[in-house]
């Protein structure tokens, strides 16, 4: 008898909306900045590129951090498109956000390659339809100095408000009706790194 159950997903794995030359990772924002980021396809001049900013891969970990886009300063969602080559760019130039153990040598050499690093991965519980935790991990990715310019100036593709995505969302889950709100979510595939990325190994 062949054996129908699919396999379990890996503890820590990216999974992404993604075409063959792009990857969508979300973000949220207050309207002052997500709507003219919408609307001129280019970052404000009231975004700050000198802070650390952490695109996320994962929809509905995006709809946990912002409250399905209702929490003070997180009041509208936007998907960017952007550049596998980019997002592969900040993989390989990444470190781990916190010390672990059997990847770095010692806590000083964790540090020093923060240091160096330019972007930051960081794994968290993936959320099911109800933001409820899952026993498999969502990536954050933090991008500061080069890499955030690279965000902003080569990588971005293109930007699309979905907050009203979010709050559709949430009306079927307030609803209970698990069908109609799996019928909205983004389809998000396992995504493969272009020449491998030391920054996501976590064990």
């Amino acid at each position: 008898m062949t054996n129908l159950t699919p396999p379990p997903t890996p503890t820590h794995q990216i999974r992404a909306r993604q075409t063959p030359t792009t990857l969508t990772v979300y973000q949220a924002y207050p309207p002052p900045i997500a709507l003219p980021l919408a609307q001129s396809q280019r970052f404000p001049p009231a975004w700050k590129r000198d802070r650390m900013t952490w695109i996320k891969p994962s929809f509905l970990w995006m709809m946990y951090r912002s409250g399905w886009s209702r929490k003070e300063g997180q009041e509208r969602v936007v998907a960017i498109e952007i550049s596998r080559a980019g997002f592969d760019w900040a993989l390989a130039h990444s470190c781990l956000s916190a010390y672990q153990p059997g990847v770095h040598a010692d806590r000083d050499g964790w540090r020093a390659a923060l240091r160096r690093s330019p972007a930051r991965v960081q794994w968290d519980p993936e959320r099911d339809w109800r933001l409820q935790p899952l026993p498999y991990r969502a990536l954050q990715l933090g991008l500061s100095g080069e890499a955030v310019r690279r965000y902003a100036e080569e990588w971005l593709v293109s930007v699309t408000d979905v907050t009203a995505l979010a709050h559709a969302v949430h009306e079927r889950v307030r609803e209970g009706d698990e069908a109609g709100a799996r019928e909205l979510l983004p389809v998000e595939t396992p995504y493969v790194p272009a020449g491998g990325a030391p920054g996501l190994t976590s064990r």
